[in-house]
């Protein structure tokens, strides 16, 4: 998956991507700036927040999910996804002044890019697969596992390349990296093994299929680590199960290195301003 540079690189250039960027950005809100508003420039500023909302969802290749942050971490909360830095880098811009000029103060970000998995079982290993289960290359049988399986990873890899997220109501982030020490060194390991320490780890985590929506963006050479992981689900016992389950696997035991998490509420933006005392 390859990266198109390209010789011009004014406001006007596309840089294109075989996917989305992904901005998870989170706010303070300064209140004591916000009192000072008069109550039609309170009603200005969350008109103003609002329409931009409906500009970026209205765009073309672009998501927007807002939260209300739990926990002091932050107050509000967004996940941006859209096909070009340019699109993502205008919108950012935008969002941080919504609200008026010392409003809304960073506290956390995090830029990611939706990529595929080096470890998706191929074609070939498939057919060896099969073939170890008395399939019969060339058979009809054969053919239509075959068929079905480029069916399910054609389906699969646009899922992680372009993926729609849902409107569940409770929103985990966390950043991670495979770890370097001098004894358990992911980097270190044959791609073989990785590959399968990977796909049992995969298999763990569908244990949650209906339960959790998971999407996995690469930062390496982005931000401080490697790959930003963003949960959605209806309850937060869910997602404490997933990760503490997850834990207890070979990837994550001997590998696995987490950042801070954040927790949110996905909500409309009328709630989200009643939540948020605006």
């Amino acid at each position: 998956m390859n990266t198109v540079v390209p010789e011009e690189t004014d406001s006007e250039t596309v840089i294109p991507y075989q996917g989305w960027h992904v901005l998870h950005l989170f706010y303070r809100i300064e209140y004591s700036q916000w009192s000072l508003f008069s109550d039609e420039e309170k009603l200005e500023a969350k008109t103003h927040l609002s329409e931009l909302v409906q500009e970026i969802r209205s765009a073309d290749s672009a998501q927007l999910l807002t939260f209300s942050m739990v926990t002091p971490k932050a107050d509000l909360g967004f996940m941006l996804l859209t096909d070009d830095l340019h699109k993502a880098n205008a919108f950012e811009k935008k969002l941080s002044l919504a609200l008026g000029p010392d409003v809304l103060t960073p506290t956390y970000s995090y830029l990611s890019m939706t990529e595929l998995s080096e470890y998706t079982m191929t074609e070939e290993q498939y057919g060896a697969q099969l073939k170890g289960e008395d399939v019969e290359e060339g058979s009809d049988e054969f053919v239509e596992k075959i068929a079905e399986y480029n069916r399910r990873i054609e389906k699969y890899n646009e899922d992680r390349l372009y993926p729609n997220m849902p409107d569940w109501p409770v929103f985990c982030f966390y950043p991670m990296s495979k770890r370097r020490g001098e004894v358990d060194n992911w980097y270190g390991e044959e791609f073989e093994s990785r590959r399968k320490m990977m796909a049992g780890h995969a298999k763990v985590g569908r244990q949650w299929a209906g339960k959790i929506r998971q999407l996995i963006t690469g930062s390496t050479g982005l931000d401080e680590y490697e790959w930003g992981v963003t949960l959605f689900s209806h309850n937060t016992q869910d997602i404490k199960e997933i990760v503490y389950t997850m834990r207890f696997d070979e990837v994550t035991v001997k590998y696995g290195e987490f950042g801070d998490f954040l927790i949110g509420l996905q909500l409309p933006l009328d709630e989200l301003f009643r939540r948020l005392s605006l």
